[in-house]
């Protein structure tokens, strides 16, 4: 029998519709070919061979998925879409090729030695404030607020504290009764948001959890699979299952699409890393075990947005909210569509922009109602797309990671030395 790949994972579909309501670009476009069920048809006929996979109009409707996977949770039948979009994904790239834009900003954010210049610069830009002042509606601009967005928030005016190093001694857990995880660093994550993982590593040891360092890891290859590139991405994954070993130590995630796409190992590798997919936690999932410890009050307002990768690909919807509800005071408000995806999507904002923007304007329009001073959200695109998202839109707010206010909230507790 032949080996059908990722395309097996579409046969349950039976075109029951429950899927189009859940679809950002069905509700942008009204178009049945911007739909789950409409692009399982496309895939089924590329499969088959009915449509060459340089066909104009199976590229327009493929590209134009995010890969959000909101109709998956939704779908009474387990239609596996992500697995079969992949597949296809695989087989277009393979004949057409990546696209120039999207194999240079795979360079540029992935590429060993090209990216740590780029992220250098990036950083030394971002310093400046310059992005902050750009930020704006159209391509330039849009792109200079995503960097803005990236900014550690340290000042007075975000009510952030000057962060020490360590856990004060007198709070310390013994070392002995601390819980080993090793930290999964990413490429965009460690490039622009490195103070994440600084926020993370204490206030994981705050409850009881000692962070390892793996300094062979590389990139989790969840860019290269969204365009196509399978190969490259199943040889990121074997470097990185060999990297951290075959230990039963956690491995603790703060970016939803590489928690997501670590999760996946065993499917990409064939099984050859079924057991590693169970050790990947994201940072909140480890934090709600424990609690999390209880910090000072933070007065502000937030509205959590949950990242797609983190609901839909990797069911988790509770573990954020806790930790936020951890931080006393904090108001956490609810708004409409809060699972429906900002547009962000790896690339997705870099390809196809005009979707990325009417994929964001509800969420934007629902954010501007409810009025938080934070969106908080646990995925580097997502922190990126909402952050220039509510620059552009004027709206006053900023988006952060739920644990960065965590991190805040022990701060003023007294947790640090």
């Amino acid at each position: 029998m032949t080996d059908r790949g990722g395309f097996a994972a579409l046969d349950p579909c039976v075109h029951c519709g429950f899927c189009l309501q859940a679809c950002p670009t069905f509700l942008a476009t009204g178009d049945e070919a911007d739909s789950p069920r409409g692009r399982i048809e496309l895939m089924r006929a590329l499969e088959a061979g009915e449509l060459a996979p340089d066909d104009p109009a199976l590229a327009l409707h493929l590209d134009r998925c995010l890969g959000c996977r909101g109709c998956e949770p939704v779908c009474p039948s387990g239609v596996g879409y992500g697995h079969g979009l992949a597949a296809a994904r695989a087989v277009i790239a393979s004949r057409r090729g990546v696209p120039p834009v999207a194999r240079a900003a795979l360079a540029a954010l992935t590429g060993a030695g090209v990216s740590q210049v780029v992220y250098a610069l990036a950083r030394a830009l971002r310093a400046t404030g310059i992005p902050r002042w750009l930020s704006g509606w159209g391509r330039m601009r849009f792109a200079m607020g995503m960097l803005a967005a990236t900014k550690p928030l340290r000042n007075a005016e975000f009510g952030m504290r000057n962060r020490s190093s360590g856990v004060n001694s007198a709070l310390r857990t013994p070392h002995s009764a601390l819980t080993p995880v090793l930290l999964f660093r990413g490429c965009v994550m460690e490039g622009l948001f490195s103070h994440v993982h600084d926020a993370t590593i204490r206030t994981l040891e705050v409850n009881g959890y000692a962070v390892r360092e793996i300094p062979e890891q590389v990139c989790c290859g969840a860019l290269h699979e969204h365009a196509g590139l399978e190969h490259d991405a199943r040889r990121l994954a074997r470097v990185n299952v060999a990297a951290f070993g075959r230990g039963n130590e956690p491995i603790v995630v703060n970016s939803a699409g590489c928690g997501a796409m670590l999760k996946e190992y065993g499917h990409l590798l064939d099984g050859d890393a079924a057991g590693f997919a169970t050790r990947v936690k994201d940072v909140t999932e480890l934090l709600a075990e424990r609690g999390p410890r209880p910090g000072a009050p933070v007065d502000v307002t937030v509205a959590y947005d949950p990242p797609c990768h983190l609901l839909h690909a990797q069911r988790i919807a509770e573990p954020p909210e806790r930790v936020l509800r951890a931080i006393p005071v904090l108001r956490l408000v609810k708004t409409p569509d809060a699972a429906q995806c900002c547009g962000s999507a790896g690339l997705f904002s870099l390809v196809e922009p005009a979707m990325s923007r009417a994929v964001l304007a509800p969420k934007l329009e629902a954010l501007a109602e409810a009025r938080p001073q934070v969106v908080a959200t646990g995925n580097p695109g997502c922190l990126m797309q909402l952050g220039a998202g509510l620059a552009a839109a004027g709206i006053p707010a900023v988006a952060r990671h739920p644990v960065e206010l965590l991190d805040e909230s022990y701060g003023a507790a007294g947790y640090y030395a």
